[in-house]
């Protein structure tokens, strides 16, 4: 198997009659999708998402694939293909368009209306193009053929890209549900047509490559709300994502027979299910939807409120309600049922959300102690499933982290793909192929890019590392006034603290230290401000170390007149 190297320099150009495959996001992590193919002088991509924050990062409000590798290069970009509506596939194209607005998008019905409410919000009003499963088009040299495949949301499609490069197959985020709720299966049919033909690179969906067996139907769960419903005594509180069609209208059949009315919490929520009904999507019985607004008319016991934060979300609504700053507030006997997985690194933030809904007397029900949710992804069965029926003649693991890539490469492998023919890549790592057989070239620059409030990119971890030292030891500034020719202090230091735990009376110590170094610089002739803060911020820090074994951000201010 190969895989990328450390000291990767930049691809070379690529040969002629080749295929270029750039993944820019979704390599390594669990978000931020987005893979550039390239044919000719001409690109292709296919989705384009976010990834959003862990506690490292605080302050952000979503990360962003790096365009800089594309960023010149925008006029011979042919269309996004969108694989299907979820965030961490379409969050990012927004800030694409910003750059270049007519780049034409490629996606099925619901996909498509989800991006398009989106793009209302960015003033952009985008070219598109809607395609289903079985539908053909060229796009540029690229001939793309549509499949449909089971996931966690309606209308999902894979991709077979056709060049004379040879066929590539992307599946974009697949399972094998056998008894989906809308009855439209993963086209197996029509991956065996494809495999015929002969698929030369393969980009397969990792998520559940660790799991074994397959992945339990999506209806498996309707009993299990059933169960919750009967036994709730009070309202019903549900944490879903916004786009999760199909777990939300097992909750309003659930609603339904239980003679509950369902209100919709959060803009996305109620923007997502308008446009899933609308198109018909979301099957919703006359009078079952109520506005939020009407709830305190209706006894508790006759409620259901549909929200966004089942992944801890600081800004969600679940996330308000747990720490009491939200108008919905939790009281004792409320269910709330968290309706959705565990995304990798959320699990601290998700607890955390448990933990204070618990404290107000909530009965918080969630993957951890019922069958409330199921995978949107394919399990290791699937997947051998699947390889033995696409017989891919190269391998390249995508959508994951690097375990499940490794895990993806080693499924693969049994199924019979040469070990030399398996690509582990990761974002940035660029996979040419080329006469038949896939191997790296190269990488470009992959890293993150942050959107923090209107800033995209102006965030880098210099400032994040600022930001955590603020909020893990806090800052002390201190405040002097120096005469500019000679050096010598006319006022101050004053010494403030905020955070740090540390009261300001117990800078009356350090005061004098500092007081004997800047002194000192003046008799050696020392007056640069810039290297009197250096010498204030190595005194007072080695002071504050000794003493309190922390590490403040610290702040100096020199004043010269």
């Amino acid at each position: 198997m190969s895989h990328p190297h450390p000291e990767l320099g930049s691809p070379p150009p690529l040969p002629e009659g080749g295929l270029r495959v750039t993944p820019l996001g979704g390599l390594g992590e669990i978000g931020r999708n987005m893979t550039v193919f390239e044919y000719g002088g001409r690109l292709l991509i296919v989705d384009c998402g976010v990834l959003f924050p862990e506690e490292e990062q605080p302050g952000i409000d979503l990360i962003l694939p790096d365009f800089s590798s594309i960023r010149d290069r925008l006029d011979d970009i042919e269309g996004i293909v969108l694989t299907h509506g979820h965030e961490d596939h379409i969050g990012g194209v927004p800030f694409l368009l910003k750059e270049k607005p007519d780049i034409p998008l490629i996606g099925s019905k619901l996909t498509l209306a989800l991006i398009e409410a989106k793009l209302q919000e960015h003033r952009i009003r985008p070219y598109i193009l809607e395609v289903a499963e079985g539908n053909r088009e060229r796009i540029g040299p690229f001939d793309c053929e549509f499949v449909a495949v089971n996931h966690s949301i309606p209308d999902a499609l894979a991709v077979a890209i056709r060049t004379p490069a040879g066929l590539v197959v992307h599946t974009g985020d697949f399972k094998m549900d056998q008894l989906p709720l809308d009855n439209r299966l993963t086209d197996l049919h029509a991956f065996a047509r494809l495999s015929e033909e002969g698929i030369d690179l393969l980009l397969a969906d990792s998520t559940n490559a660790e799991v074994p067996g397959f992945t339990a139907h999506e209806r498996d769960i309707s009993n299990v709300l059933r169960q919750v419903f009967a036994g709730a005594r009070k309202r019903i509180i549900v944490a879903s994502f916004a786009s999760h069609v199909h777990r939300i209208q097992q909750i309003m059949d659930a609603a339904h027979e239980y003679g509950r009315r369902v209100a919709f919490v959060g803009r996305s929520m109620v923007r997502n299910m308008g446009i899933a009904r609308d198109l018909g999507y979301l099957k919703v019985p006359p009078g079952l939807v109520v506005d939020v607004k009407t709830l305190d008319d209706l006894p508790d016991d006759e409620v259901v409120l549909v929200c966004t934060g089942s992944q801890g979300e600081p800004m969600a609504a679940l996330s308000r309600m747990a720490s009491r700053d939200h108008q919905i507030r939790i009281v004792d006997g409320d269910t709330v049922i968290l309706a959705s997985s565990l995304i990798p690194g959320n699990e601290n933030a998700v607890y955390r959300v448990i933990n204070g809904l618990t404290r107000w007397g909530a009965n918080v029900v969630h993957k951890g102690n019922a069958k409330v949710h199921v995978s949107g992804h394919a399990s290791a069965g699937e997947l051998l499933y699947f390889y033995n029926i696409c017989r891919p003649k190269n391998l390249m693991p995508v959508h994951g982290e690097w375990r499940h890539l490794r895990a993806n490469a080693e499924l693969g492998a049994l199924t019979g793909v040469p070990h030399d023919r398996i690509v582990i890549a990761e974002d940035g790592v660029v996979v040419d192929l080329v006469e038949g057989k896939a191997k790296i070239s190269g990488k470009v620059q992959a890293g993150y890019v942050y959107v923090d409030g209107l800033s995209v990119g102006d965030v880098g971890e210099p400032a994040l590392k600022d930001r955590k030292i603020l909020g893990d030891e806090g800052i002390i500034s201190v405040f002097v006034v120096v005469d500019s020719s000679t050096g010598k202090i006319t006022g101050g230091p004053h010494v403030q603290a905020r955070g740090s735990g540390i009261e300001d009376a117990a800078f009356a110590d350090v005061v004098p230290k500092i007081t004997e170094v800047l002194e000192k610089s003046a008799q050696d002739g020392v007056v640069e401000p810039h290297q009197l803060q250096q010498l204030i911020r190595r005194t007072l820090g080695k002071w504050v170390s000794d003493t309190y074994r922390r590490r403040p951000m610290i702040l100096p201010v020199v004043v010269d007149v």
